[in-house]
């Protein structure tokens, strides 16, 4: 006989050795609680485990752990100990710095797992029931080493975005101009005009949000002179929907 929800060994009426199962549970105890997995990427055991050491089993496992997919291995007492998750399990993956939820069968991470939002250059915010969505972005670029009368930018206000702000900070101080400004083709000072020179000088360009219909680089336009030197760090915050996918 076993506990319903950890299967920790009971001990039997007048049982011989209780010590056995007593050490037992306890192995399975110390094995469960606070509950962390070294990863969750391995088919076979490692060569050599440290006691105490736990691994989620990646699927397609074989040797000592065959059948075990997406089970918890234990390395306790010179053996490995098979603990069958149930629902509502949390374990910390310590090579991914991730904490999963065991729901339906699998591993979930948390914010997958309960709907949660998370910090990161792209954040889905909603999607509806056939795949649509919009989300919230932010790209990054430093533009180093400006020369020239102006700088375009790599990365791009992608078609379809509806852009919040392009925001600015120069990073190492302009040479050359003696102000300068940000914005697109056609616009120089769209996202700010002016804009400072010496290190440090930072920008948030707010808009009335705009969408935009086509790729759309961002050009930092020189003043008072060419650039011939400085860097200078620009990130677009932007709304990006999409459409169902069924």
């Amino acid at each position: 006989m076993t506990t319903p929800n950890l299967a920790l060994p009971f001990l039997a009426a007048a049982q011989a050795q209780k010590h056995v199962t007593v050490n037992e549970a306890l192995a399975r105890l110390d094995g469960l609680v606070q509950l962390t997995v070294k990863n969750r990427d391995l088919t076979v055991p490692p060569a050599s485990p440290a006691e105490g050491e736990r691994y989620i089993v990646a699927a397609g496992a074989t040797g000592a752990w065959a059948g075990w997919d997406g089970e918890v291995a234990l390395f306790t007492g010179g053996a490995w100990f098979r603990l069958s998750p149930q629902e509502g399990w949390r374990v910390w993956v310590e090579d991914e710095g991730a904490l999963l939820v065991r729901m339906g069968g699998a591993w979930l991470k948390l914010d997958v797992a309960l709907g949660l939002l998370v910090r990161g250059p792209a954040v889905e915010v909603a999607r509806g029931p056939s795949g649509s969505s919009i989300g919230l972005h932010v790209d990054e670029e430093l533009l180093s080493g400006l020369s020239g009368a102006s700088v375009t930018s790599t990365i791009a206000i992608p078609d379809r975005a509806i852009v919040l702000a392009v925001s600015t900070r120069t990073v190492t101080a302009i040479s050359g101009a003696t102000f300068w400004d940000c914005g697109i083709a056609g616009e120089p000072a769209k996202f700010g005009g002016s804009l400072g020179v010496e290190a440090g000088s930072t920008n948030v360009g707010v808009i009335g949000p705009q969408a935009f219909y086509a790729p759309t680089p961002i050009v930092l336009t020189a003043n008072g002179g060419n650039f011939t030197g400085g860097d200078v760090r620009i990130a677009i915050q932007y709304l990006l929907p999409t459409a169902p996918v069924a």
